[in-house]
């Protein structure tokens, strides 16, 4: 029987184990924070959770327009909102450990360092040491906020994105430091709750990764609902009477009751002897592997935030799955990024997958365009929505889908057929003949497919 030993229980880390399991290894599995990982207990699952908040108050402030007047003030009781949070996490986690004890996975709660290519010390929680010895190891031990130097997070008035639901109380002014994913999803949510948000960006646009015009559409209608953006990059954060004051490089301020610090991850592979096996790192210290999640030394393989492959819960999960079909010998397609569906959990929410609009403009994919705003839609008319579009791109000559955007409050939802078509090579054809539900946002997705048969006609 193939020994199996994982370290870290994320979305990696669980997810490899379950295959391993059924496919008959002998599995182990370390882990120091607790089941899930940081996705399920700080990340993640309650960002998200949070933002479901955010999204009820959002829907409540525009429902006048539906016709839906408030009688009185609508507000946010922040302490049901973070025990809600923290029940949740807890709830997920333990449905994935008793999932993993079910299935035969040994799950060992402390950290592991290599004594070798094969062989792990690992220290449990309790102070206990035991050798574990594999024939495959998977480095899975995920990323942790970074510190900005000159802004330490005290956990008290200057933060990163894990320590927010421990406040007593919703922020009166929060300075946002970091406009990229996580930076906008937390300056809207908050801006929906009631705080007061001023998000510092040291690109020209929010969301600089993203779809140009998903991007500007968003920073629109974020300054349209009061949100303060600044230009400029942190240089330091200071504790003064009753806030912080955020230093910019150029010289200016920004003031606030609190700030949040969203300025990137670093993997989790200091201490733990990667160097001695002779596991290779990049300059940033992520585990360098292939697209079947092997390091340069043979049966031991890395899967999730720790390699730095496209931060995402779903794609940890594909790279540890693979690492195991691939260790135990099942046949496994290497993973394509091209293929994989992101979201942002804004309102509105911008998903994407495919190819993008800077590929394109830029010379490097030969692609047609097609994009169409919700605002012509019938079903979004009737909901109120007026912000949001539906982008197709398609190969000339063939019709072939490349990718796609939608911006929407249930993009995320409706970029499937999306992800469907890129992931099968279906054309625009075949999207454009297949049924939409009339009225239905995902109508606009068949619209957008039959206008590309006109422009591939």
């Amino acid at each position: 029987m193939t020994r199996i030993a994982i370290v870290g229980a994320g979305p990696a880390g669980y997810e490899a184990a379950l295959v391993a399991v059924e496919l008959g290894a002998q599995v182990s599995l370390v882990d120091r924070d607790g089941v899930g990982g940081q996705c399920v207990l700080s990340d993640c699952v309650p960002s998200k959770t949070f933002i479901a908040t955010s999204e009820a108050m959002t829907s409540l402030a525009s429902a006048d327009r539906l016709g839906v007047h408030a009688t009185g003030e609508v507000t946010t009781a922040v302490e049901e909102v973070h025990a809600r949070v923290k029940a949740l996490a807890l709830a997920q986690s333990a449905d994935i450990g008793r999932r993993l004890l079910r299935e035969g996975v040994t799950v060992l709660a402390g950290s592991a360092r290599f004594t070798g290519p094969h062989a792990l010390e690992v220290t449990t929680t309790d102070g206990g040491r035991q050798t574990l010895e594999a024939d495959v190891v998977l480095i899975a031990t995920g990323a942790s906020p970074r510190v900005l130097p000159g802004a330490e997070p005290d956990v008290e008035r200057i933060l990163n994105w894990r320590q927010l639901y421990d406040l007593p109380q919703l922020p009166e002014h929060l300075v946002v430091i970091g406009s990229g994913v996580t930076g906008a999803e937390f300056a809207h949510a908050y801006l929906a709750v009631g705080s007061r948000v001023t998000l510092v960006s040291s690109r020209e646009r929010v969301l600089p990764a993203e779809d140009g015009d998903a991007a500007e559409l968003l920073q629109q209608v974020f300054e349209r609902r009061g949100m303060d953006i600044r230009r400029g990059r942190a240089a330091r954060v200071e504790r003064v009477a009753g806030g912080v004051r955020v230093h910019l490089t150029d010289g200016t301020c920004v003031e606030g009751s609190h700030a949040l610090l969203t300025v990137g991850s670093v993997p989790n592979t200091s201490g733990m002897g990667l160097a001695e096996a002779g596991i290779a790192l990049t300059e940033a210290g992520f585990v360098r592997v292939d697209r079947v999640s092997r390091t340069n030394v043979p049966g031991v393989y890395a899967a999730g935030d720790c390699t730095g492959v496209l931060m995402l819960a779903s794609v940890a999960a594909m790279q540890g799955r693979i690492a195991m079909w691939h260790a135990l010998g099942e046949a496994v397609a290497p993973l394509r990024l091209g293929t994989v569906a992101a979201n942002v959990f804004t309102d509105p929410q911008v998903a994407s997958v495919g190819v993008t609009q800077e590929q394109v403009e830029s010379g490097a994919v030969a692609a047609q365009t097609v994009t169409l705003p919700l605002a012509t839609n019938a079903r979004a008319k009737m909901q109120g929505i007026t912000d949001g579009f539906v982008k197709f791109f398609s190969r000339p000559g063939t019709g072939t889908v490349l990718g796609g955007v939608v911006v929407a409050p249930n993009a995320s939802e409706l970029i499937l057929s999306m992800s469907l078509a890129v992931q099968h090579a279906l054309t625009v054809d075949q999207v454009a003949h297949t049924f939409a539900i009339y009225p239905s946002l995902s109508g606009s997705i068949a619209e957008a497919a039959r206008q590309l048969m006109l422009h591939e006609g």
